[in-house]
């Protein structure tokens, strides 16, 4: 498994509950450009429409050696492929209050992309200053732990 980028952002924003591996339906310069890292997951977020799951607002850098003829849209909502169990757990999980599907990962699993997408629930602003507060202590223990 080749990770290739990583939503740093929603693991501060988010309580990750569960984690689904999905597929992601992709044109072969999007390939391409995933291959040589052209992928950015900010701001990114996960629908779902008439019982398909949608990546949307995702930027996929356009290949610059592909033809004049492809797609330009570098923001395009892309199909994700999930099976039909996960989809209805999903649904039921997504119509209660509070919950989102996130972009977690985007990862080589051999030759195929694919997504991992978590089911998240938003943090209030005293559970960000929490986890700030433990990461600083946690690099303060790792710095004194270096000098001991």
């Amino acid at each position: 498994m080749k990770v290739i980028t990583e939503n740093r952002q929603a693991k501060f924003e988010y309580f990750i509950d569960e984690t689904y591996t999905c597929g992601i339906v992709l044109e072969g310069s999007e390939v391409k450009s995933i291959r040589s890292g052209a992928i950015n997951l900010k701001d990114s977020f996960c629908t779902i429409y008439k019982g398909e799951v949608f990546l949307k607002n995702a930027h996929i850098s356009v290949y610059e050696k592909q033809g004049a003829f492809n797609s330009k849209d570098a923001k395009r909502d892309r199909k994700l492929l999930l099976r039909r169990a996960e989809i209805n757990k999903l649904v039921g999980k997504v119509n209660e209050k509070g919950y989102t599907l996130v972009p977690l990962l985007v990862y080589f699993e051999g030759s195929l992309v694919k997504v991992q997408i978590g089911l998240c629930k938003g943090k209030h602003t005293f559970d960000k200053k929490k986890s700030i507060k433990e990461r600083d202590l946690q690099r303060h223990y790792e710095r004194e732990l270096s000098e001991y």
